[in-house]
């Protein structure tokens, strides 16, 4: 199944000179969807992964799917706030401006083997701040999955993550 087709690509969305790749068109069609899932899940199955970690907001709604078929725990990586409990928090630079996440203290233990699961990776600004949010909690190890890498886009947080075990299901 070719999961490009199904991905919308929204021009100078947030801002001009940016093409957006939109999942959402991908996420409300079942089969597309259900492939997503099932290619993420079959391609880390024998990795032992026990938690998955997952951005906000769009980062969720695969990364807790694949949490399920995998028998893992899911845990929010979120923006800055909305996480009731104490936190870390890491600051990370966009292709269109700067954010902050959190995720809880508690989140991970130094038994964990984790997946870092995101819709998009770009820059991998958002990508590398998971990765030194799960860093800060010595976990086992980590690999990281992402529906779509923009490889056109070149960064040296892209060569940090190289380092990593990483699956994208779809390349621009």
């Amino acid at each position: 199944m070719d999961l490009k087709t199904y991905i919308r690509e929204v021009p100078d969305y947030p801002s001009k000179g940016i093409s957006f790749k939109d999942i959402t068109t991908l996420l409300k069609d079942e089969t597309a969807f259900r492939e997503v899932v099932d290619q993420v899940s079959s391609y880390f199955k024998d990795k032992g992964i026990t938690k998955i970690v997952s951005l906000e907001s769009r980062g969720f709604i695969v990364g807790g799917a694949v949490a399920y078929c995998l028998n893992a725990g899911f845990v929010p990586a979120r923006k800055k706030g909305k996480l009731p409990a104490e936190t870390i928090h890491e600051s990370y630079e966009l292709e269109y401006g700067t954010d902050v996440i959190e995720m809880h203290l508690d989140a991970l233990t130094e038994d964990d083997v984790v997946l870092i699961h995101d819709d998009l990776l770009a820059t991998g600004g958002t990508a590398m701040a998971a990765l030194k949010l799960v860093q800060q909690m010595n976990v086992k190890q980590v690999f990281f999955s992402f529906i779509c890498d923009l490889k056109f886009i070149e960064n040296g947080n892209k060569e940090i993550l190289s380092a990593y075990e990483t699956h994208s299901l779809v390349e621009y």
